[in-house]
């Protein structure tokens, strides 16, 4: 008997081994892969690589995942103990996304207007954005320096990757539309300048560290010219001249995805993956025009609790126009944003039981990028300590943007949003790394949705303006739920899209039209949020309801968050476990 105990044991031993050496071999794979990610984390072994985009690598990264899924069949997941049966569930469902979106040639759209530095696994940087990872990297040693030049050196490569992907998707008629393609020239201008210091690739050589000597500097700056000179700005302008004479010309003129070959097919995909759900496109546009609904009435209780005498859509203009809601220059948009976090960050210890160690920074957007950015974005810490998290607000225009979208704003990005979200499960040291680092859109924007509605708990909507504002910004979620659907299933146009947003929110015209694109290239991401959230408020109200003064909102918090980021599903039956635990003694009690 002993032996035969003995024997399934080692079974289980042996299965639990294999997957956890299959898992970090396999990050180590995909760090190795994706270079930009890796260093953004802080892991700097591949600090002199892009990303490698031509097809061929493409193919053979494809072939390795089939082959990853191949070794997990081959894995009797029953053998597993139950917290690495979850591991094991979250490790294939990545793989066998990776491996439909292939099959969707997802990857022949490489680049947009909306750009950004990589932010997770298979996300390269945009071309035109690039150039912001230096601003992500820590340079303290000479071998940094000597890095990014190599790194430097190798862009023009790179760039002539992502424009033979492009070609490959002129082919296959897998293109964005005109009207947001437009937007990237302006974007390149700006960078094809004719001094290279004023290039934003050069900007590491204009700050050392005291520790390389003033000849080493120079030799490491002239060294960084020449590089720029030599490779990125010729390639910077190979790449606007793709996009003038050849890309933009063959650009479709309808938005939305129902166009592209096998379009439904390929947005019913991308609304499964960011949402982690089945449901489906006509399924998530009821429940926007619900959702809607529903906030249209709490938006009127809230105008007559401020007094105002007019319909909702003048009090959107009201909101909208009034110069009290508005700062007089970005130095002072800055400045306040500042401080509401510093008058947040001390009053979550009434809603959380676990704070993070990491800090984060409120940082101006970076100019460059400012015109076609939204109001406000996170970028998470490095994984080695060496860069906070960076909570990074709009300052472009602010008589365009609006203080009573400040405190969901900012709930929302920083505290206790996505900085306490994704700093505390990077710190859950016991996960694997694909766990701690890795980021389902559902659950990470729904959870930062949901703490918008946190400030009613903390005491930060005091007055009806800003309790205005988180519902415009509950609103704004669920008008994408309608126009994202609208435009990618149901052929809206993109003026259709911005006349619903504007008639249903008071957000600025600007805003609209910079979300309406954000969504025409993004298809299905702007889903996410509202999903989430949803489902989050459902299953915080359910276990309320069933655990009535047993419940702890803290400890429900750290339900929620320290298993690192979850499909809903998934996180459902991990609360309901909770609940489950707990019930029975608030029933013995």
């Amino acid at each position: 008997m002993r032996e035969a105990v003995s024997a399934e044991e080692n079974k289980k031993n042996t299965a639990t081994a294999t997957l956890h050496a299959l898992i970090a071999s396999e990050w180590q794979y995909q760090l190795e892969h994706c270079p930009t990610y890796a260093s953004v984390l802080g892991d700097r072994r591949w600090n002199d690589r892009w990303d490698d985009r031509s097809l061929t690598a493409i193919e053979a990264d494809h072939q390795h995942d089939l082959q990853v899924l191949a070794r997990l069949q081959e894995l009797d997941r029953q053998q597993l103990p139950a917290e690495d049966q979850l591991t094991y569930d979250l490790f294939r469902r990545d793989y066998e996304l990776w491996v439909e979106e292939h099959r969707l040639q997802w990857h022949l759209l490489p680049t947009n207007h909306m750009g950004g530095i990589p932010e997770g696994i298979k996300q390269p940087p945009g071309l035109q954005t690039a150039y912001q990872l230096a601003d992500t990297l820590r340079f303290s040693t000479t071998k940094d320096y000597e890095e990014w030049i190599v790194r430097l050196d190798g862009f023009g490569t790179y760039v002539d990757q992502i424009i033979a992907l492009m070609r490959e998707g002129m082919r296959e008629r897998l293109m964005y539309p005109r009207v947001v393609l437009q937007r990237i020239p302006p974007q390149l201008e700006k960078q094809l300048v004719d001094d290279p210091t004023k290039s934003g690739f050069y900007s590491p050589f204009t700050r050392y560290p005291s520790s390389i000597p003033p000849a080493e500097q120079q030799r490491l700056s002239a060294a960084g010219h020449a590089a720029i000179a030599r490779g990125v700005l010729p390639a910077l302008t190979r790449f606007h001249q793709f996009l003038t004479t050849e890309y933009l010309p063959a650009a479709p003129e309808q938005v939305g995805a129902w166009q592209l070959p096998e379009g439904q097919a390929l947005y019913g995909f991308l609304a499964r993956k960011y949402t982690t759900t089945n449901l489906s496109p006509e399924q998530i546009h009821e429940l926007g025009l619900a959702e809607v609904q529903r906030i249209h009435a709490e938006m009127e209780a809230v105008k007559q609790k401020a007094g105002f005498q007019g319909s909702l859509h003048e009090f959107f203009q009201f909101l909208r126009s009034d110069p009290r809601f508005y700062c007089k220059s970005g130095e002072e948009l800055l400045m306040r944003y500042r401080a509401l976090s510093r008058q947040i960050d001390p009053r979550l210890v009434k809603l959380f039981k676990t704070l993070p160690r990491q800090p984060y920074g409120v940082e101006p957007t970076p100019e460059a990028m400012a015109p076609d950015a939204t109001t406000g974005f996170y970028y998470p810490a490095a994984s080695d300590g060496s860069r906070p998290g960076t909570y990074l607000v709009n300052l472009y225009r602010p008589e365009t943007r609006p203080t009573w979208e400040m405190v969901p704003l900012t709930l929302h990005e920083a505290m206790p949003g996505h900085h306490l979200q994704t700093s505390l499960a990077a710190e859950q040291e016991h996960l694997p790394d694909f766990r701690r680092y890795g980021y389902h859109v559902a659950y990470g924007e729904g959870w930062a949705l949901y703490c918008e509605t946190l400030g009613d708990e903390l005491g930060l909507y005091d007055n009806p303006y800003d309790k205005f504002g988180q519902l415009a910004y509950d609103m704004w979620r669920a008008v994408r739920l309608v126009v994202d659907t609208g435009m990618h299933a149901q052929r809206w146009s993109r003026q259709q899209a911005i006349d619903y947003f504007l008639e249903n929110s008071p957000r600025q015209s600007l805003d609209v039209i910079n979300e309406v694109d954000r969504y025409i290239v993004w298809p299905g991401q702007a889903l996410a949020y509202k999903v989430g959230q949803l489902k989050i408020r459902e299953l915080r109200t359910r276990a309320e309801h069933e655990l009535g003064a047993r419940f702890d909102v803290r400890e429900f918090h750290d339900v929620v968050l320290l298993d690192g980021s979850l499909p809903l599903d998934i996180l459902e039956q991990r609360v309901e476990a909770w609940v489950a635990r707990t019930r029975p003694a608030f029933k013995e009690g």
